[in-house]
């Protein structure tokens, strides 16, 4: 089902009409990712024609879109719809492309619905094919270490460069969004005080990224910046140190931030209390052992990836400052 809107925007933006505009279709619109790429778009000083996919066009996060003037495709990517993908897919100039490991929780299943979007995207000759990447912790260890939800995606990746069809990778970094929800967040103590635990290492250094606000900017550099375009990587967050994080959030909130590292067994117990499973909880771990000791985006320069990109990532205490009032209470 194909729903269209008015053509509204924001910011005086608006989704094109023009046919001569490229066609951009957008994975998962409804999502953090997905709606940050195409907020950025509307905002764009260039025109695109904008699809948005989703699984369930009549939900209100959806209906947003319409509103917006972005067209809905409804579409269920996952085995046996391969025809539906590709039809979703049809008349794309560029495609944006993510996973949901939290959602899918099955290496398998992630790794099989990231082909299946690749085999569409060839099928449909897109000419530029966006990818929300991530390292392999099982490459960088040399199977020591596995994280399904970043070893997933890198197997993607592999996938993607056998398949011919063109393309970036925009890796996302830390959600800072964790702060506020979900075993990661940050817990209020008994005397006023907020503590972050986490299963690594204060000193361990961390992109973080507020994705609804800034993730869209750089995929936005990677359609429209000089030298960028298929073949071109660009690193997305602010560099930064748990500890630091914590010295800001103090400083910024006028509340004390502590950071405690978990064990393994205090982290698994944490989880739990979220109803995360076991599986997936262990996942988490052994991504956060890998930040601490390879890097979470492995070896590569963040600061000269952007530079290269031409876009200045938020430092954290501007995005403590762009979040609304009583966030933080």
């Amino acid at each position: 089902m194909w729903k269209s809107g008015r053509g509204g925007g924001t910011n005086g933006h608006k989704v094109s009409k023009d046919t001569n505009a490229p066609l951009a279709v957008i994975i998962g619109v409804t999502g953090q990712q997905g709606g940050s790429v195409a907020n950025a778009l509307i905002q764009s000083v260039k025109s695109y024609r904008i699809v948005g996919l989703t699984r369930d066009a009549s939900k209100p996060s959806a209906q947003a879109w319409i509103e917006k003037g972005v067209q809905l495709r409804e579409v269920d990517i996952s085995l046996g719809k391969d025809a539906d993908v590709v039809r979703a897919f049809e008349g794309a100039d560029i495609v944006f492309a993510v996973t949901n490991a939290v959602e899918l929780r099955s290496k398998e299943k992630e790794v099989a619905q990231g082909k299946l979007m690749v085999d569409a995207a060839k099928a449909g000759h897109v000419k530029l094919l966006i990818w929300s990447n991530l390292e392999s912790p099982a490459k960088w260890s040399k199977g020591r270490l596995s994280a399904s939800a970043f070893d997933a995606k890198a197997e993607i990746t592999d996938y993607l460069r056998d398949s011919g069809v063109p393309f970036a990778l925009v890796p996302a970094g830390g959600y800072f969004s964790n702060f506020f929800g979900g075993a990661l967040a940050r817990v209020k103590q008994a005397d006023g005080t907020y503590t972050v635990t986490l299963p690594c290492p204060s000193a361990t250094m961390s992109p973080v990224i507020d994705i609804p606000r800034d993730y869209g900017m750089y995929v936005r550099a990677v359609i429209e910046n000089v030298g960028m375009g298929a073949g071109s990587e660009v690193l997305t967050g602010f560099m930064i140190s748990y500890e630091d994080q914590m010295t800001q959030l103090s400083e910024f909130t006028g509340k004390t931030h502590t950071f405690h590292q978990a064990s393994r067994d205090e982290w698994s117990n944490i989880n739990k209390a979220h109803g995360i499973p076991p599986a997936f909880s262990e996942a988490i771990y052994e991504a956060f052992q890998f930040a601490t000791e390879f890097g979470y985006y492995g070896n590569k320069d963040v600061a000269a990836s952007q530079k290269a990109a031409g876009v200045t990532s938020p430092t954290f205490l501007e995005m403590c400052q762009n979040q609304g009032p009583g966030t933080f209470d």
